[in-house]
């Protein structure tokens, strides 16, 4: 993934305009301008560069109407202000359990968050099935990895957002028992997380596991009173239940009602 920002301007004979200054997140295949792909290869993260790319390299013959004219010299400049390298992940996914044991423990963490970047990226594009596959690539390349008990911390701090990110993704594909899962799973490692807490509950409510949700949701509360979000979903917590206590009533109330057959007993 490539997150990079550029104003871009087009020329052709004396003619100059500006753009407003855009920003995106792309990954290197979604770049469909052929100048653009060459640039990018050739800097470094941090990095602003100009190009000037004929329309070869741009938008060709027929330009890109109404904004730029057909056979347009165009000037983009480009700061590239982050990247991923999945070509790195990727190789290194590839390899068995006992080859990605010979690396060092940071080059593990290294690509266990690079796919969970990469999972960040694909959630907040509202691909949550193919986010998930990434948190989970990422969650094995650390089960996998045994640690020294002075390097253990570091594992379990790179575990720990990864499985807050499953619990969030699996409430998105609504499968809030496998979310409740990995919310737990956090726990284990921070008791008092609130975040973790706050999935849990979140989890259980959609599962209408009211007094649960309500534990869960309440423990959230006590480790950040002020979280906007937690204090919401404690308030549709309480309208959910009232919602469910009111239709067991109701329920309840024709069960045990006093049946009218609609027939009369006549006395001899």
């Amino acid at each position: 993934m490539i997150r990079t920002s550029w104003p871009v301007w087009w020329r052709r004979l004396t003619h100059v305009q500006t753009t407003n200054l855009a920003e995106s997140d792309k990954f290197l295949g979604d770049i469909t301008l052929w100048g653009m792909e060459l640039g990018l290869l050739s800097m470094r993260r941090g990095e602003v560069a100009r190009f000037l790319f004929k329309p070869t390299y741009a938008y060709g013959k027929l330009g890109c109407p109404p904004l730029i004219p057909p056979n347009t010299t165009v000037l983009f400049e480009i700061e590239l202000l982050d990247f991923l390298d999945s070509a790195e992940s990727d190789k290194f996914c590839a390899l068995s359990a006992v080859q990605q044991d010979q690396f060092p423990l940071q080059k593990v963490l290294k690509v266990a968050a690079t796919e969970r970047e990469f999972g960040n990226y694909l959630f907040r594009q509202n691909r949550f099935y193919d986010a998930k596959v990434r948190y989970k690539r990422a969650l094995l390349l650390l089960r996998r990895r045994s640690a020294p008990p002075g390097e253990q911390h570091l594992v379990e701090a790179a575990r720990l957002l990864i499985l807050l990110n499953l619990s969030f993704v699996y409430l998105k594909l609504e499968r809030p028992t496998t979310a409740l899962h990995y919310g737990e799973q956090a726990l284990i490692i921070d008791p008092k997380n609130a975040k973790a807490l706050f999935r849990c509950g979140q989890a259980c409510l959609l599962m209408t596991e009211y007094q649960k949700a309500r534990d869960f949701l309440v423990q959230a509360q006590q480790e950040q009173p002020f979280n906007h979000d937690i204090n919401n979903e404690l308030k549709k917590l309480a309208s959910c239940y009232k919602d469910y206590t009111e239709k067991e009533k109701e329920m309840c109330h024709r069960m045990f009602a006093p049946c009218d057959t609609g027939f009369t007993v006549e006395e001899n």
